[in-house]
C-alpha cells in the first residue's frame, strides 16, 4: 500500500494496529512524522515500512528509507538512500557540496523525465548537465538536503517558495498573485503555519479598504483549488516589516 503522509499520519494515530497485516506500506508526499512513526512501531508495524521521497519529474520515488526503529528524540526521518537505475547529488551553486553540508538535492537516473511538454524555457532551468557524467541529466528539485555520516539523505525542506501540504506541490507565490488581483488588495504574503497535521496556509493581505474573509476567499476560490486556499486570512492595513525592510513573516505567524 501506498500512503501520503496526512492518510498515513491519520491512520496510525486513529487506529496504529490497522497497518500490521500488511506486507509493505510506502509513505511519501509530505514530511513523515518520527513521533506518529514510533507509534506505530510498537503498535505492530507492517512488514517493511518505507519513507519514500521522489518529485513527479523523476517518476515518483527516487529514494527510500526503511523505517524498522525511530528514536524517541527523533525530530525527523531520513528519506534514505536512492533506489536502483537512480542516482542522487547534493549540490551547491558551484555544484559540489561536501558530505554534511546542506545543498539543493538533484535526481538522475533511468526516472528521469525528458522535460516539460511545450516548456523549452522551463526545462532548461530545472534539466540540467550532470557535472560528472557526459551527456548525463539532472533534475533541480528545488529541496534542501544533505549527506547523514552513513551515507542516508536528510530533507531540509524548499530552497524556494513551493511546498508541500497534506501531498499537494503548493506554490506559495501563485496564492500571492492571486490575492493581489483583487482591486482593494495592495500586498500579499502566504506562509505555512504550524508543525505536522497542524500545517496550514496563512495569507496576511495589506488592503486599501476593508475587504472581508468571505470576499477574500471568494475570489479565491473562483481561481484556486481548494487545497490552495488559505485557513486563515488576516487583513491589514500593511504588511508588517522586520528592521531590514523585509515582509517579517515572523511576526505574521504571531498575529491573531
Amino acid at each position: 500500500m501506498f500512503l501520503t503522509a496526512a492518510v498515513f499520519h491519520l491512520h496510525a494515530t486513529e487506529s496504529p494496529d490497522s497497518l500490521g497485516g500488511l506486507r509493505n506500506l510506502l509513505v511519501g508526499g509530505d514530511v513523515m512524522d518520527a513521533g506518529i512513526s514510533l507509534a506505530l512501531l510498537e503498535a505492530g508495524p507492517p512488514q517493511r515500512l518505507l519513507n519514500a521521497y521522489g518529485p513527479t519529474e523523476a517518476t515518483t520515488f527516487s529514494t527510500a528509507h526503511v523505517v524498522d526503529r525511530v528514536s524517541a528524540a527523533s525530530a525527523a526521518l531520513p528519506i534514505g538512500r536512492p533506489l536502483a537505475n537512480t542516482l542522487v547529488r547534493i549540490l551547491d551553486g558551484h555544484r559540489r557540496v561536501a558530505p554534511g553540508e546542506v545543498g539543493e538535492l538533484h535526481i538522475g537516473g533511468g526516472g528521469l523525465a525528458l522535460g516539460y511538454v511545450n516548456r523549452p524555457s522551463l526545462t532548461a532551468e530545472r534539466f540540467v548537465a550532470d557535472p560528472w557524467c557526459a551527456g548525463g541529466r539532472l533534475y533541480r528539485t528545488g529541496d534542501l538536503a544533505r549527506w547523514t555520516s552513513d551515507g542516508q539523505i536528510e530533507f531540509l525542506g524548499r530552497a524556494d517558495g513551493q511546498t508541500k501540504l497534506r501531498g499537494y506541490r503548493i506554490e506559495l507565490g501563485e496564492i500571492e498573485a492571486v490575492l493581489r488581483g483583487h482591486e482593494l488588495v495592495r500586498d500579499a504574503v502566504v506562509i505555512v503555519e504550524g508543525e505536522g497535521e497542524a500545517r496550514r496556509l496563512t495569507a496576511c493581505v495589506a488592503v486599501r479598504n476593508p475587504i472581508g474573509t468571505a470576499e477574500l476567499r471568494g475570489h479565491l476560490v473562483r481561481v484556486l483549488p481548494e487545497h490552495m486556499v488559505p485557513a486563515r486570512l488576516i487583513e491589514l492595513p500593511s504588511l508588517p516589516l522586520n528592521a531590514n525592510g523585509k515582509v517579517d513573516r515572523v511576526r505574521i505567524s504571531e498575529l491573531h
